[in-house]
């Protein structure tokens, strides 16, 4: 919605950046600016920057920056308006009522209320004679009541209708059943029908306590029917940025977290006492996902289905989280294809003892090479010690490539000194790959200056960069407005910065505060790189230079006017007419 703008810039006023931030980070001053440890990604060197003068955050490590309502938006995963509604009641504002606003605050209020309706219809459901079979399925599991009930763990009925009935019962409409997902309408008739029908109901709930989706668990043998069905994204619920468990995962007294592919694993796993596994939502882990365990923990302990499909989730989940600054360390049930089956089998105690002795993640990509091949046959032997020598050329330290180079050269039976030459012959290959690669870079300098943000673009690099220059030296000094001339934010040729610029020339001419802080209707991603902007431009601001980046947005636009065929031949025509020539 668009607040007023009196009332963002006194909210802006009355929450400055540092105190903000400061609830959530360790910040210590170096001149102008504060730095701390990044809270969206892991890191061990300070890199987030927070600037009190301007107003705004930037991370030279993941990029992210912005303002102190961006900042809640992206820690707490929340919208514009509710970030706004989280900083007025922390310095006790009354948020201005706003129609539009408030019509959608209280549709995903009632989003929430009907997906906690739904729970409890479906727990009640798993209680009554009709879900006499699903309890007996999961109490045969190994699932008593008192974790079905911490988890809410219910049943949908199979029927048609059940769910629509019950819902509608409890004053939900059908439009509101359709914006949750939880049921589908046809296509034949316009009928709407339950989504879910004759399943197991997981109930997921946000790291708030929202219960925003539901994961639905097949009781039936045989590959016909999907194990898992999940709610589709809605208002209140997107897959890529939540893990089931973890809300209770997060109270965890555990330096860790284990990560599992099924709901039921999770279950199974805090029944027996771990209390910090947590799973994915029917999809592979994301950098989201990856970006929200930083939060909580600082490692990450693997422990997905021993098939082949659950070793290839491995393999593309390690550097994921490695990418987010989480250590990784995989665990490999044997005997038992899921967490579930091997504490049925052993219990919590074996698996202890098998979490203690869980492999990094070096280790594990290692012994997985090594199962790719024979080394009884000579070949195949020399294509694992090669393979190997590329993983490990990878690693960061001599003495990691020299440890793990040493146990590849044991299980080969060859000496480590020959070893360690494979691993430099590697290790050279890569270091002239990417000295290749960054070399094609250098070559290419515009693909370079290009946004870090993949939704934001310049097609005209030239007019860019000058705008960006405009922007940052506008924000340092809103004086320089006024030298502008006839210059209007439909003439950038970035669409972003040309709405960045429309937004503060307009605040400038009410007399109201320019800055990135106070801006309105720009996403997160945006948000961050406008900061990134201001922070690689400092110092003095100079007007000449000003006017040229003026000249050369104008001069851009206008080369941009006569781009087409039929646009230079009008122009062409004109320039004819101006010197008296006829056609």
């Amino acid at each position: 919605m668009a607040f007023p703008a009196s009332f963002i810039d006194e909210l802006m006023a009355r929450n400055p950046i540092e105190d903000v931030v400061g609830q959530y980070v360790t910040l210590k001053r170096s001149g102008a600016n504060m730095f701390g440890l990044c809270p969206f990604h892991g890191e061990k060197t300070a890199s987030f920057s927070v600037a009190p003068d301007k107003g705004i955050y930037y991370c030279f490590g993941c990029h992210k920056g912005g303002s102190a309502i961006n900042f809640m938006m992206e820690l707490e995963g929340l919208s514009y308006p509710d970030a706004v509604r989280s900083l007025a009641k922390r310095v006790g504002m009354e948020v201005p009522e706003d129609e539009q606003y408030q019509s959608r605050y209280r549709a995903q209020e009632r989003l929430w209320a009907l997906h906690k309706e739904a729970a409890r219809f479906f727990h009640s459901q798993l209680y009554a004679p009709v879900g006499k079979a699903a309890l007996d399925y999961a109490m045969g599991r190994g699932m008593n009541k008192a974790i079905l009930t911490q988890f809410g763990v219910g049943y949908a009925p199979d029927s048609w209708d059940s769910l629509v009935k019950a819902m509608k019962a409890k004053g939900y409409t059908e439009q509101e059943l359709i914006d949750s997902g939880l049921v589908t309408k046809s296509q034949k008739n316009g009928n709407i029908f339950d989504r879910f029908r004759d399943r197991l109901m997981f109930p997921v709930i946000d790291v708030r306590g929202y219960v925003i989706a539901f994961s639905g668990r097949t009781m039936k043998k045989g590959d016909d029917v999907a194990k898992y069905l999940n709610s589709p994204e809605t208002a209140i619920f997107n897959k890529r940025k939540n893990l089931f468990g973890l809300n209770l995962a997060k109270k965890t007294k555990e330096n860790s977290l284990i990560l599992v592919e099924g709901n039921v694993d999770v279950v199974a796993l805090h029944q027996y006492g771990f209390n910090n596994a947590v799973a994915s939502l029917g999809t592979s882990l994301t950098e989201e996902q990856a970006a929200l365990i930083t939060r909580y923990v600082e490692q990450v302990i693997l422990l997905y289905d021993s098939d082949k499909a659950g070793q290839n989730a491995t393999q593309r989940a390690i550097p994921i989280l490695e990418k987010a600054g989480l250590r990784v360390k995989v665990l490999h049930v044997q005997d038992a294809k899921d967490p579930d089956e091997f504490l049925k089998k052993f219990g919590p105690d074996k698996f202890r003892l098998l979490l203690a002795e869980s492999s990094d993640r070096v280790e594990y990509q290692i012994n997985a090479i090594r199962a790719k091949y024979d080394l009884r046959i000579d070949e195949q032997k020399v294509r694992y010690v090669q393979e190997a020598a590329e993983l490990i050329c990878t690693l960061d330290s001599a003495i990691k490539r020299e440890v793990y180079g040493g146990r590849v050269a044991e299980s080969a039976a060859i000496s480590p000194e020959a070893m360690k030459l494979e691993v430099n012959k590697a290790f050279k290959r890569r270091i002239a790959r990417e000295k290749k690669k960054q070399e094609k870079i250098d070559l290419d300098p515009m693909k370079a200056l290009q946004p870090k943000e993949r939704s934001i673009r310049y097609d005209n690099m030239k007019s860019a960069l000058a705008e960006e220059s405009i922007i940052s030296q506008i924000l340092r000094e809103p004086a320089l407005l006024d030298s502008c001339g006839s210059l209007t934010g439909e003439q950038f040729s970035v669409p972003l910065l040309g709405k960045v610029f429309a937004q503060l020339q307009q605040r400038h001419s009410k007399g109201m505060e320019v800055s990135l802080r106070v801006l309105e209707e720009v996403s997160a991603e945006e948000m961050s790189h406008l900061a990134g902007i201001c922070q690689k431009q400092t110092g003095p601001v100079n007007e000449t230079a000003f006017r040229d980046c003026v000249k050369i947005v104008l001069g851009e636009q206008q080369s941009r006017r006569v781009s087409t065929d039929d646009d230079l031949l009008a122009f062409r025509n004109k320039l004819k007419e101006s010197k008296g020539t006829k056609l």
